[in-house]
């Protein structure tokens, strides 16, 4: 991958080890990461203000809820992906069209939603 179709990829997850290797897979597939966030609002300033392409979010981080960083993304028109154990089950209302990466995932899960 080269310079011009790497992204800038937002994540989003309070468990460290989960975050981490978020990071390596994403880098290895030859993005560039901001973050990690580990906490909803650092996570809605950065959605607000940081030159980002797309996000990785954990549906739950550290007991909240992510939706108020997706509703930024939205407005800024980012694609993103939702990341969780729990599968399309923690969405809710208004969340529940968006796209579910099943924890643990395969790297080329990720790829394709990226």
């Amino acid at each position: 991958m080269n310079l011009q179709t790497a992204k800038r990829i937002l994540i989003v997850e309070d468990e460290v080890l989960v975050a981490l290797h978020l990071e390596d897979v994403l880098v290895e597939l030859g993005h560039r990461v901001v973050g990690p966030c580990s906490r909803i609002q650092i996570a809605i300033e950065m959605a607000r203000t940081e030159d980002i392409d797309f996000a990785v979010l954990d549906i739950n981080v550290a007991g909240a809820p992510s939706f108020p960083v997706v509703d930024i993304l939205r407005q800024r028109r980012i694609p993103f992906v939702f990341a969780s154990g729990y599968g399309n089950e923690g969405l809710t209302d208004g969340y529940r069209d968006e796209t579910v990466l099943h924890k643990p995932f395969e790297s080329r899960e990720l790829r394709r939603s990226i």
